[in-house]
């Protein structure tokens, strides 16, 4: 075996094509756009990178590639974080123990060699697209979510990586009769009328300014959630452009208060997945048609986020705007999924049981001094 970073074009076209190969006969993968991916090691696309030192490395075999892995460390979260937390991500790498270790090992030599304390991961240069799938690996992913194989947490343990925090995922179907439970439609009724909370849809026609309130909502809200780290200017930037094509304006929804005052916001994304199956990851010549034409149509979501200012948490405003997309969004083929919660974040996983969601999948991110 032979392990070798990423230095030219062709290596990195070759980083970003591995997954297409590895998962070419997995009926449960769905094969993201590879122009998005590439944008993602390109720092023109992707201004994340303009703060961060990073390598990609690949691992061969007599000549064939069988395992990729990222490292990189985020110079403004280890200054939020106040710890250095070096990063990997992006991790794939056939059924092999001595190849695992190969590439984990690598990543722990350059983060140590850069004065590291600890590794962790999975983590990309994807705002929210962390963890490694231990638990519900069918259905297949919903957009921005990673997928793998279940042995990949056989080599991270194997290694000596932990568990540092696990994410949780639930789901709706319309099919399978869900509702919004009545004792919480009276809750929320009550929330509405005690606190003349008002509920609004984005306004596609001032795009820019609603992605300001929506970032100056999240710094306030989940400030304080494990992981969280502050996005430049140029990010949010980056983030707003390239979510605008897909953006249904009815999945983005804002709680204000009496005086109008936004006090929270929700955000739900079409599972644009959906109409990626069969492409190949590639954009032309029929999936633009697609995507151009399927959007709208789309009644399979992703729960991206949701956020309520402190001032109003422990008032079930974050219940009051999960009844409101719900009906917004409702047709009777209705589908989504709330992707993902942190499981110690205990007023939301309880509204979530409350609000009677089921239990789906579970991401984990492990750990590891070094």
């Amino acid at each position: 075996m032979y392990i070798r970073p990423v230095q030219t074009r062709k290596d990195l076209a070759a980083f970003i094509n591995l997954p297409y190969q590895l998962y070419k006969h997995d009926p449960v993968w769905v094969p993201p756009l590879r122009d998005e991916q590439r944008g993602q090691f390109e720092p023109k696309r992707n201004p994340l990178l303009d703060h961060c030192e990073w390598q990609l490395f690949l691992l061969e075999d007599n000549g064939k590639l069988i395992g990729r892995i990222a490292v990189f460390i985020d110079l403004l979260a280890i200054d939020f974080w106040n710890e250095r937390i070096g990063l990997f991500g992006y991790y794939e790498c056939i059924p092999d123990p001595a190849a695992a270790q190969t590439l984990l090992e690598a990543a722990q030599d350059w983060l140590r060699g850069r004065k590291c304390t600890s590794m962790r991961g999975p983590w990309t240069f994807v705002s929210q697209e962390w963890g490694l799938v231990v638990e519900g690996f069918t259905p297949s992913p919903v957009v921005m979510a990673p997928y793998n194989p279940p042995y990949y947490a056989d080599h991270f343990a194997a290694f000596g990586l932990e568990k540092v925090k696990d994410l949780l995922c639930w789901y709706i179907s319309a099919r399978e009769g869900y509702q919004v439970p009545e004792r919480i439609l009276h809750l929320t009724d009550a929330v509405q009328k005690r606190y003349n909370v008002h509920i609004r849809q984005l306004d596609m026609k001032r795009y820019d300014e609603e992605v300001k309130i929506i970032i100056n909502l999240a710094n306030s809200t989940i400030i304080d959630n494990w992981g969280f780290s502050p996005v430049t200017e140029a990010e949010v930037q980056a983030m707003a452009r390239d979510m605008k094509p897909v953006l249904q304006q009815k999945g983005v929804l804002f709680a204000e208060d009496s005086e109008g005052k936004p006090i929270g916001f929700a955000i739900t994304l079409p599972d644009v997945n959906t109409l990626l199956r069969g492409l190949n990851g590639h954009l032309f010549p029929f999936g633009f048609i697609r995507l151009l034409t399927g959007i709208q149509r789309l009644r399979r979501y992703r729960m991206f986020a949701l956020g309520v200012i402190p001032e109003y948490q422990g008032k079930a405003v974050d219940s009051l705007l999960y009844r409101a997309m719900h009906e917004t969004l409702y047709t009777q083929d209705l589908w989504m999924e709330i992707n993902y919660v942190l499981e110690d974040n205990w007023p939301m996983v309880n509204a979530i049981k409350k609000l009677g969601c089921t239990p789906l999948r579970r991401y984990r991110v492990y750990e590891m001094g070094i």
